[in-house]
């Protein structure tokens, strides 16, 4: 049960928190994936007025930024990371004028917009793309991505051994003008989203120019998908054969992208911030990213993927800290996004680390243990010192959807391993806000002609809507609420350090700023609590006055 006391809160007065220009430090994110977050017209996918009818209870649940996964025109051959148009809005999601009237409505409620760019490859429909299909070899259009002839004696074999992260190979032979087999094109990811050769000055100014229009909307902030991507070697050695830099991740020449960038940011006021996605394994090379005239904050993947062991976390917390301590950049927190199983799910199952594989579906899994870790999990991860960011439906206490339909599953990494790899459309299944059965609020029950959700349900999921949950203390919604609220009053919490207590090992005891101390239980058995004035919050009921096995508890430190 949720025990929060207010009079262990701080009062009105001392409530201030950083200053503006530095939100993104201290901030408690919501990610949006607007295809599943609320549908207001019927055609089961969530839109952009979906979201805007819900901004109250974004509101309410305390959080102080917004981050929208794309929202641009696209064919959707990978849920919207294959961009048509960086300068519109995706017409199932609403129009340009929508998110104009979303950002000035959240900024209303204090809530900062965070928007996706995705600047390593756009759709095949982008007409830069088309236009290069038609202009041909050794020209300027073909210059803005990486075509070049096959290898062989008749270029049947790509230019060289590069893999797509969805699987396959990295390179799609387009016919020639006379209708024979031609050059070949790169795409990390799917053959629909040829990646771009930022060695063009082109593609420079075009995505300056689209970080300008977006900012110019009241866009406050930018996530930066695939970061570490956009240059190659111009060589386009093999993988095998590769120099000691790596051809196509993390390269020396991507911080020039950055600088200029930033300059762009600077030049809105300094309250910009940029957001990198970047999955870079060495500590040195990640902080590389967030030199002062550079990004601002990045993912923190490994805290992401980490299993429920107090000594993984503890080792992860603490390099974490110690990595962006001398950038003075804040750290980041995440459990889940819309690329991830839900931890629910994986705290649930024997192996509760994320594996890009997802080879733990379809094994055991004990939903009420994960949800019992997720609720701690939570407390632990809010008083952390940093941003935090929150997955939309983490708040319900969702578990990741396995048993989709084959025929329903839209998700390319399903397609392109031949269903080896289940893919990621289970932590994106539209969110339930209301009623006992599908599509419990996603979509108007009085809307004409509504069709299902663009991906099923969980019948179960009836107990886990936002109207059941609301004002029952047992529940994730009021937990979330709860702390969420204590986050963004307490002082101690958000950005800052924070100092260890001697604890067993299956403990994680910390305090922050001298006043709050947050303890984890993730042992067999109960503990005792220290001497403390008062408990906060607690993510489950004290046993014998001890705090439970895979429990969290934040409490007033004793004074004097």
């Amino acid at each position: 049960m949720i025990h929060v006391d207010n009079n262990l809160l701080p009062a009105a007065a001392d409530q201030d928190r950083a200053p503006a220009a530095a939100w993104w430090r201290s901030a408690s994110i919501y990610q949006v994936y607007t295809r599943s977050f609320a549908d207001s017209d019927g055609d089961g996918v969530g839109d952009l007025p979906g979201v805007r009818a819900k901004l109250p209870y974004l509101a309410d649940l305390g959080v102080q930024a917004l981050w929208f996964n794309p929202w641009y025109p696209s064919p959707m051959a990978d849920a919207g990371y294959d961009i048509a148009d960086y300068r519109d809005i995706e017409p199932v999601f609403g129009t340009l004028a929508d998110a104009d009237a979303l950002i000035a409505e959240a900024h209303g409620y204090g809530i900062k917009v965070i928007i996706d760019v995705v600047p390593n490859h756009c759709s095949d429909q982008h007409p830069w793309f088309q236009a290069a299909l038609a202009a041909g070899p050794g020209s300027v259009e073909r210059e803005r991505f990486w075509f070049r002839p096959g290898r062989g004696a008749d270029g049947s074999l790509p230019p060289n051994d590069w893999q797509s992260i969805f699987g396959g190979p990295a390179w799609t032979r387009v016919p020639a003008a006379e209708g024979t087999p031609g050059e070949w094109y790169l795409h990390l990811f799917a053959p629909e989203q040829p990646d771009f050769n930022w060695t063009s000055a082109d593609v420079r100014a075009e995505f300056e120019d689209v970080l300008r229009f977006w900012f110019d909307r009241g866009a406050d902030g930018i996530r930066i998908d695939s970061a570490a991507l956009l240059t190659k070697d111009a060589e386009l050695p093999d993988l095998a054969s590769a120099p000691e830099q790596h051809p196509f991740e993390d390269r020396d020449d991507v911080h020039e992208i950055y600088r200029a960038w930033r300059a762009v940011a600077e030049s809105y006021g300094g309250d910009r911030a940029l957001i990198g996605e970047l999955w870079i394994p060495d500590p040195e090379r990640f902080t590389h990213y967030f030199r002062p005239d550079e990004l601002h904050s990045a993912f923190n993947f490994p805290y992401l993927c980490s299993a429920w062991n107090a000594t993984e976390l503890r080792s992860v917390i603490d390099a974490t800290i110690q990595i962006h301590a001398p950038v003075d950049a804040p750290p980041t927190w995440v459990l889940s996004n819309h690329d991830v199983d839900r931890h629910v799910s994986r705290y649930g199952r024997t192996d509760t680390s994320f594996a890009m594989d997802r080879r733990e579906h379809g094994r055991a899994l004990d939903i009420e243990l994960g949800t019992r870790r997720a609720r701690a999990a939570a407390l632990l991860t809010f008083a952390l010192p940093g941003a935090v960011y929150i997955y939309q439906g983490d708040e319900l206490g969702l578990w990741e959807v396995e048993d989709i339909p084959a025929h329903l599953r839209q998700d390319p990494i399903w397609h392109r391993t031949g269903g080896s790899d289940p893919g990621r459309d289970g932590c994106r299944v539209p969110l339930p806000w209301s009623g006992t059965r599908a599509p419990f609020g996603f979509s108007p029950a009085d809307a004409a002609n509504a069709v299902e959700p663009w991906l099923p349900q969980p019948a179960d999921w009836a107990a886990l809507t936002v109207e059941t949950q609301t004002g029952d203390p047992r529940s994730m919604l009021e937990l979330y609420r709860a702390a969420l609220r204590i986050r963004r009053e307490e002082p101690a919490l958000g950005d800052g350090t924070l100092h260890w207590m001697p604890s067993d090992e299956a403990v994680l005891d910390f305090t922050r700023g001298g006043s709050l101390r947050c303890i984890a239980n993730l042992s067999t058995t109960p503990i005792p609590l220290p001497p403390h004035a008062g408990i906060l919050v607690q993510s489950a009921d004290l046993v014998e006055g001890m705090l439970a096995a895979d429990a969290a508890v934040w409490l007033r430190v004793a004074v004097g």
